[in-house]
């Protein structure tokens, strides 16, 4: 397939580096420092499921250079949805699927906006990989999980092709007919594990194991699951158990994309995490003030320390 994959940080980079390496024809759009690493000297992950070295890869600027693809993944962050979408629009082809790869649930509805939801499909993903230097993923733990579908539930020949070269990278993936109930798993888990490990300053572990934070935690995803439930969202009736059975599961020094951006002065996804709780809570008269606390705390640091 002719994969382009727009932002090649810890996600994009990952996914799209196994799928080249496969044998893909993949493209990626870069800028800055990663960009001009990767031209010179290709692409590097290391990874506990195999370090992936390539001398040579496609990236660029402009999309324009690459032109019409069969999927395009999006793979930014969350408040970039917009120029991502301006970014697909010479990737566009009329069967085109653009999968966004980001945090939140609201992205997908602001790509059906910009491009039309014939070309939009809902992604969920599972990793903790991060940029360590240009030119250099770092992929930690042993999850790499992928999980796609079309907004409308149904089948579709390019997804089950993208599933096809997924599992030929040796990708953990999955297309699904449900997007949506996975999209809001994920937000139910990410919310108070970002929220909690970067209020904190501190790994999974430390923050399970503390009474007081673990009651925060659990009261957070509490919060996010009846906003779920708001919208619509089935929710198991074990669900509040379950999610922290999840947390308990994970290894204790496991941190989130959120953690690290905190720690290194990086502009964060508060908004579109903790915020979005918030937000979307107000819209259906759901209290969520653990959230709000989280969100409130942090969010003097959103923009990052160069702003």
């Amino acid at each position: 397939m002719k994969i382009a994959v727009i932002g090649a940080g810890g996600v994009g980079g990952y996914f799209g580096a196994r799928l080249a390496a496969a044998g893909e024809d993949v493209s990626f759009v870069q800028r800055g420092d990663h960009f001009r690493s990767m031209q010179k000297n290709g692409l590097r992950v290391e990874s506990t499921h195999g370090d992936i070295s390539l001398n040579t890869v496609k990236v660029t600027e402009n999309p324009a250079e690459i032109g019409p693809a069969d999927i395009v993944l999006i793979a930014v962050k969350s408040g970039q949805t917009e120029e991502a979408a301006e970014l697909c629009k010479p990737l566009l082809g009329p069967e085109t699927g653009v999968i966004t790869l980001q945090n939140g649930v609201e992205n997908e509805s602001q790509l059906v906006e910009r491009l039309g939801r014939e070309h939009v499909l809902g992604g969920v993903v599972y990793i903790l990989s991060l940029i360590r230097s240009p030119g250099v993923i770092r992929h930690s733990g042993q999850l790499a999980r992928l999980l796609f579908g079309e907004l409308d539930g149904s089948d579709s020949k390019r997804g089950r092709s993208f599933l096809t070269s997924c599992l030929n990278a040796s990708v953990d993936a999955q297309f699904t007919n449900d997007i949506e109930a996975e999209l809001w798993a994920k937000f139910v888990f990410l919310c108070p594990h970002n929220g909690m490990t970067a209020l904190t300053r501190s790994p999974i572990g430390l923050v399970r194991n503390d009474p007081d934070c673990r009651e925060l935690l659990e009261a957070a995803a509490r919060e996010v699951m009846a906003v779920a439930k708001a919208h619509g969202i089935g929710i198991a009736s074990d669900g509040v158990a379950s999610f922290m059975n999840r947390f308990d599961n994970l290894p204790a020094e496991m941190t989130s994309s959120m953690y690290h951006d905190v720690v290194n002065g990086k502009p964060l996804e508060l908004d579109w995490l903790n915020g979005a709780v918030v937000r979307l809570g107000r819209g259906h008269g759901v209290a969520t003030p653990v959230n709000e606390f989280i969100y409130v705390a942090l969010k003097l640091l959103r923009a990052g320390r160069d702003h």
